[in-house]
């Protein structure tokens, strides 16, 4: 699966994701771009974008994007609390539709 880690989420978390090709906003020079852009930028391109960003249910409409949402809604964003959300959001990623949004949390 082709997976899109958005900017608010750190770097490092990308290798935590075994067996997947996994991208950084970064990576793909779509730094700053916000969230509604991001997601029309990289709809059809990636099967998930990886998120913090709990309110994006709330802001885009993912149905008609071609591209599900992975949201890892820690105590934090730092790294250490993220990395525990791992286990769950790759057992998610095996079930994940496109157009859905799906909240993993401690």
């Amino acid at each position: 699966m082709k997976l899109l880690l958005d900017e608010c989420t750190p770097r490092r978390l990308k290798r935590e994701f075994v067996g997947h090709d996994v991208f950084t906003v970064d990576d793909v020079k779509l730094k700053g771009f916000k969230n509604g852009r991001l997601l029309r930028a990289v709809a059809g391109n990636y099967d998930v974008l990886i998120t913090v960003d709990r309110n994006i249910p709330y802001q885009q409409n993912v149905s008609s994007l071609g591209i599900a949402i992975l949201i890892l809604a820690a105590k934090s964003n730092r790294y250490t609390d993220l990395q525990l959300l791992v286990p769950q959001a790759l057992e998610v990623l095996k079930t994940i539709q496109k157009g859905e949004i799906v909240r993993v949390e401690s």
